[in-house]
Parts: structure tokens; C-alpha cells; sequence
């Protein structure tokens, strides 16, 4: 799945991802081709500068760490970002409901008279 496909879900991806908790960039990473059984197979490119944006807005946390002498920096919601998820959450729910109405499986709703 390409990056574009993902425009306006990859910050709600990445706070679901964190949810579970503190995790390094390369783990984040990991943990959505995991869970997308590899669907969402995303670059470095695309993650950091999100992972960035959701920091300044205050959702994530982030600190550095040496791990077998290399330095990581790792990611954690904030309490923030679990309210700016439950919204996401709420979010698509609303949408994919909505959008099921019409590509979802079974007969197509009549058009009112």
C-alpha cells in the first residue's frame, strides 16, 4: 500500500501504534507491517516527519536512549495524543460507516421519490 493511500490516517495509525507503548522509530515501523500483515510496508521517509509533526503538536514524546551502544530515540503517546485518537477512532468510524452505505456488500440503498 503506498504512502499517498494512507493521506489524513497515517497520525491516527501511528497514535494506535503507540498506544501500545514507548517504541523506537525502526520498531514503529515493524509494529504497522505487523499489523497490516505487510500491507503497510512505509519508509523511514514517511514515518519520521509524521512521527516529528506529532511531537510538535504535542501527542508524542519522544527521548533518546543508547541501546548496544547505539542511540535511539524513542516514542511514547502522550495523554494528549490518547484523546487525539479516541477523536480518530470516533472519526472513522463515522466515515467508514458512511462510506460502507455505498461500497459495502449487499443490495444498494434506493434513491428516495
Amino acid at each position: 500500500m503506498k504512502a499517498q493511500a494512507l493521506h489524513g490516517h497515517l497520525d491516527a495509525l501511528l497514535l494506535a501504534v503507540l498506544e501500545q507503548g514507548a517504541l523506537h522509530g525502526y520498531a514503529i515501523i515493524e509494529a504497522l507491517r505487523a499489523r497490516s500483515a505487510g500491507a503497510l510496508d512505509l519508509p523511514t521517509g514517511t514515518i519520521y516527519p509524521a512521527l516529528r509533526r506529532l511531537e510538535r503538536a504535542g501527542y508524542v514524546a519522544s527521548s533518546w536512549s543508547t541501546v548496544n551502544g547505539r542511540e535511539r530515540r524513542t516514542y511514547q503517546l502522550t495523554d494528549a495524543g490518547g484523546r487525539a485518537l479516541a477523536g480518530e477512532r470516533a472519526g472513522w468510524q463515522e466515515f467508514s460507516a458512511t462510506v460502507g452505505r455505498f461500497l459495502g456488500a449487499g443490495e444498494p440503498p434506493t434513491a428516495p421519490a
